[in-house]
């Protein structure tokens, strides 16, 4: 004569006392990948417009980046009608250099950086540079545009005159 088992003597569901539903230890990472998710698409938007907001044309050049510097980098930028500006702020020629004078005195660096649209003449850039030196600002950085090595590469001007 066997013995039957019941379902319930021994392979029952435990309850905790007073009824209370046993608590979950698992972390819901969903809500913070959102956030994360959105956070990225935040920064992917805003990066593009932290540049400084003087447009100007570029000169494309095969030049490597500069090394990132501790303070904020100070930039003079030559539009393409020649007008001057100190970081965002338009300045005339005749207060550039005691504005200049005064931004040194309060940093440690004399590093600067020109931006000068690709239109502008050579003579006015040359210009800028001395008003720079003359400011207390003696390392001048040129800011262009990366591009591919084409100095002399098919340009019609450099065959002329080779005797061929």
């Amino acid at each position: 004569m066997g013995m039957g088992v019941s379902g319930s003597a021994g392979g029952g569901r435990r309850r905790r006392r007073g009824g209370r539903a046993a608590s979950m230890h698992e972390i819901n990472i969903t809500p913070m990948v959102d956030v994360m998710l959105v956070l990225l698409i935040i920064f992917m938007v805003a990066a593009p417009m932290l540049t400084v907001g003087v447009p100007v044309k570029l000169p494309e050049t095969a030049a490597t980046a500069l090394p990132t510097e501790q303070e904020e980098p100070l930039t003079v930028t030559i539009t393409s009608d020649g007008r001057l500006s100190i970081q965002t702020t338009e300045v005339s020629d005749a207060e550039m250099i005691g504005k200049l004078t005064a931004i040194a005195a309060e940093r440690t660096s004399k590093k600067i950086y020109l931006r000068a649209d690709g239109s502008v003449a050579y003579e006015r850039v040359a210009q800028v540079m001395g008003a720079l030196n003359a400011g207390g600002f003696n390392e001048i950085a040129f800011v262009t545009d990366a591009a591919t090595p084409s100095f002399g590469a098919g340009d019609a001007s450099n065959s002329e005159g080779n005797g061929g």
